[in-house]
């Protein structure tokens, strides 16, 4: 269990695709969980091996379902035609936030820390989180996708305005 460092924009792995991971190892899964930590510490909803410095094609996330996706080598299909549009930031570009248009909803493949292969359907911010950190698998920031400028955005000031009301 350990805490790895978050790339942030401008570092060249980030632009990078990353490779099909072939098995899981020891190795792997202790990836897996330093992301899992890094991704808690620093109060995210998702996080790809790329951030971390690892080019692999494995992404967690935790929207607060009380559920946790580990999705190895996913495949990503939109379902539908409905879209939507908000606010989205990212680990690797602190302190912003930008517009961005998304799937509603997508369908996943992928395998699970053991390898397993299994599916889901995600729907709202899942389906945001989903496109999101797949996107980053491919070497693509949300930064390209944003609609207009990115915003200053100050996290902690509206939680702590909320606990004096």
């Amino acid at each position: 269990m350990a805490l790895r460092s978050i790339r942030e924009l401008g570092d060249p792995i980030l632009e990078k695709e990353c490779k099909e991971i072939k098995n899981v190892t020891e190795r792997t899964r202790e990836l897996i969980r330093d992301m899992l930590d890094t991704m808690y510490e620093a109060n995210g909803v998702g996080l790809a091996a790329p951030q971390v410095g690892v080019l692999r094609r494995v992404f967690v996330i935790d929207i607060g379902d009380e559920k946790r996706y580990v999705c190895i080598n996913p495949e990503v299909s939109v379902l539908g035609e409905e879209l939507q549009t908000g606010p989205e930031g990212c680990l690797s570009v602190p302190g912003k936030e930008g517009t961005v248009t998304r799937p509603m909803r997508v369908h996943v493949k992928a395998k699970d820390i053991d390898f397993k292969d299994y599916e889901f359907d995600a729907e709202g911010l899942l389906a945001r989180a989903v496109s999101h950190e797949n996107d980053h698998l491919n070497g693509v920031m949300y930064t390209t996708r944003v609609e207009g400028e990115l915003r200053d955005v100050v996290y902690g000031e509206a939680e702590a305005e909320e606990e004096e009301l």
